[in-house]
């Protein structure tokens, strides 16, 4: 998905243009401006996400100060279809990829069909949704999917769902058996591999560094040989930068205009200046990461004279002396014999004269 050695920074909008116009184009502005490479909202219909009876995340009425149904906050926060089109070309003006994130199969219709997404992004919460993860895989679209709350099965159930769909665009599975045979076929891993990215996540706003564990990150290199990221909702940058450094090549991390905002994801989110923070920060480490061979870097090939040492006199050496140990020494710099030559040079003979501190040639 992402076939340069560049993480793919995705700057999550999501619903904090709190229902507002204006918000939302400031908000594609704020991404570009710090350096993101992709814009992400939320598409939904608000009737079709949830019951009437579901009510708020703890976190969602503590970060919004105001307690309603789900439903009525969602209703608030819906964008309308006939304003991706103007979001989309927006971001195109402003060279960032626009991307949004549907929560049901006819907003997901829109964003493939009538939008034209460049990829598709599955939600945490829709993971072991398996209709609604076939639609996605059916959709022929890279996929990017979003781990939180998950186990290590889950995640693989999901894996075996979009294996299914990848290799039977228009088919429906039988059962759920029908999709594991899809999973470890030879050409369903090829098609994971080659269309997967799968990020680590911990659900919780702000999430506590302590069960944030990017160690899992190389657990799903090892278990399913995809791309592999991080969606960080934890507070500050230190952690999505940390997630570069271990070789993420996806970052995707919430912001805001304004963290003092009424909504639910505001308090948890970025502000533009830590948004730009964090991209550099990532540029930085994706930088750092470089290659796995070891050598001497151009940099500091000069500086191993300086910082090196070399066999040295002691002591005054006249030709036809022995080397013993009590004059020949290892000193700075580093330009004259490799102290390794140390005891084969002992009980040998100079043939020239050393005052002290002379290199030994």
């Amino acid at each position: 998905m992402n076939n340069t050695n560049k993480t793919l920074i995705i700057a999550e909008a999501g619903v904090n243009h709190n229902g507002d116009k204006q918000m939302a184009f400031d908000l594609i502005d704020a991404a570009a401006e710090a350096g993101a490479d992709v814009v992400k909202f939320q598409t939904f219909k608000a009737h079709k996400l949830v019951t009437q009876h579901a009510q708020q995340a703890e976190y969602q009425v503590a970060n919004s100060g105001k307690k309603e149904s789900q439903l009525a906050m969602l209703q608030a926060l819906e964008l309308e279809q006939s304003l991706h089109f103007e979001l989309q070309a927006a971001a195109e003006a402003n060279n960032i990829e626009f991307l949004s994130t549907a929560f049901d199969d006819d907003s997901l219709d829109f964003l493939v069909k009538e939008v034209g997404v460049k990829r598709l992004k599955v939600p945490s919460g829709e993971l072991t949704n398996a209709p609604f993860v076939l639609k996605h895989a059916q959709a022929g679209l890279p996929l990017i999917i979003s781990t939180g709350m998950a186990t290590m099965s889950d995640i693989e159930q999901a894996l075996a769902v979009i294996a299914f769909g990848g290799l039977n665009p228009k088919s429906t599975p039988d059962s759920i058996d029908s999709c594991w045979q899809a999973y470890h076929s030879e050409e369903g891993q090829s098609f994971i591999q080659q269309n997967v990215t799968v990020l680590h996540c911990t659900t919780e706003y702000p999430a506590p560094p302590s069960e944030i564990n990017l160690r899992v990150m190389e657990t799903f290199r090892r278990s399913f040989n995809t791309q592999v990221g991080y969606s960080d909702h934890s507070a500050g940058i230190a952690i999505p930068i940390a997630a570069a450094a271990l070789g993420a090549e996806v970052i995707e991390k919430h912001f805001t205009l304004d963290k003092t905002l009424p909504g639910p994801d505001h308090k948890a989110s970025l502000e533009p200046s830590e948004l730009k923070q964090m991209v550099d920060g990532i540029r930085v480490a994706e930088q750092a990461l470089g290659v796995s061979v070891k050598s001497v870097q151009p940099s500091e090939f000069k500086n191993s004279f300086v910082a090196r040492k070399s066999l040295v006199a002691t002591k005054p050496i006249k030709v036809g002396e022995t080397f013993t140990k009590e004059n020949l020494g290892v000193m700075r710099p580093g330009s004259g014999l490799s102290p390794a030559l140390y005891w084969q040079m002992l009980d040998t003979v100079s043939n020239i004269d050393y005052q002290v501190g002379d290199l030994i040639e």
